[in-house]
């Protein structure tokens, strides 16, 4: 199935209330779902093994949501059947003193995958044209070479961060690394009934804290920044997918689709062995065979 419907333009003119949170591509059975999700996989699994063995790519698939929109179920589901010998998920907290002494985007540096692998990003350096953006009294913890007469970053302040984010994963691009950008988009609605959940149920007040509610109250401010985020950051080398949230089930089949799509069009292949290799193989083989047991 085609999704890419899902995705967010790369022309800068976007907008994100042009997505629902609720469309479910044609699908009413979340069985019919379920099984394809399993399909995908199992072909998400077939396509790893070949990505580590030739180790010429990789991929990075980054998940930025509104809190409960799903980003730890989604990688739990859609990432079942890989090698993690293969894969690493990072999440990104609130920055270390140890990372405020860097630029913004060094930590997440640190964690892109090697050849061969995939790395998992929940939430990463996008966080800091978003919720920085919010709050943009965390800026004063950064220090930065940089004031601001109004008081607050101007236009350009946050038009410079979106260049390097740019700059940045067309480098990893340029080097190999394929890079798949997911925005799990839930309504508010939604979000409220997950969130009455995890009160409710009591193996899921871990997952609550009252700063939920808090930023609850800035819904808005953030639609806005993520509509600046997307409509700055979607590339043809890094495209950012709009996916709908509110049901968990079509969600993680969409997430799933997109990624083997993705490594479909590496023509990924398992090394071809040399001349060389065949006779090395071979000499092995009657070397054991010519063992006495």
């Amino acid at each position: 199935m085609d999704f890419s419907a899902f995705q967010f333009p790369t022309t800068g003119s976007g907008n994100l209330s042009n997505f629902k949170t609720d469309f479910l591509k044609g699908y009413n059975d979340p069985d019919d779902a379920k099984d394809d999700l399993e399909k995908g996989v199992k072909q998400l699994a077939d396509l790893q093994e070949k990505l580590y063995a030739q180790d010429q790519y990789s991929l990075l698939v980054i998940f930025q949501a509104m809190d409960a929109a799903g980003k730890d179920s989604t990688i739990k589901h859609v990432m079942s059947g890989i090698n993690p010998q293969g894969c690493s998920v990072t999440s990104f907290k609130s920055p270390s003193t140890e990372e405020l002494d860097h630029n913004f985007l060094w930590r997440c540096m640190k964690e892109t995958p090697a050849k061969g692998d995939i790395g998992i990003f929940n939430r990463s350096y996008y966080e800091e044209v978003l919720v920085v953006r919010v709050h943009t009294e965390w800026l004063g913890s950064q220090k930065l070479p940089v004031s601001f007469p109004s008081g607050k970053p101007d236009n350009l302040f946050w038009q410079q961060r979106y260049d390097d984010i740019n700059h940045f994963e067309k480098h990893l691009y340029h080097n190999g690394t394929r890079i798949l950008k997911f925005f799990l988009n839930v309504s508010k609605a939604e979000q409220k009934e997950r969130f009455l959940k995890r009160i409710d149920s009591q193996e899921k007040n871990w997952k609550f804290s009252i700063n939920d509610i808090k930023e609850r109250k800035y819904w808005n401010d953030y639609q806005l920044a993520y509509n600046e985020m997307l409509r700055h950051t979607s590339t043809d080398f890094a495209p950012w997918y709009i996916i709908p949230a509110d049901r968990k089930w079509f969600m993680q089949l969409a997430v799933c689709n997109i990624i083997v799509e993705e490594l479909k069009s590496l023509h990924l292949h398992f090394p071809v062995v040399g001349e060389q290799q065949k006779a090395d193989l071979q000499k092995a083989k009657d070397l054991l065979l010519a063992e006495e047991d």
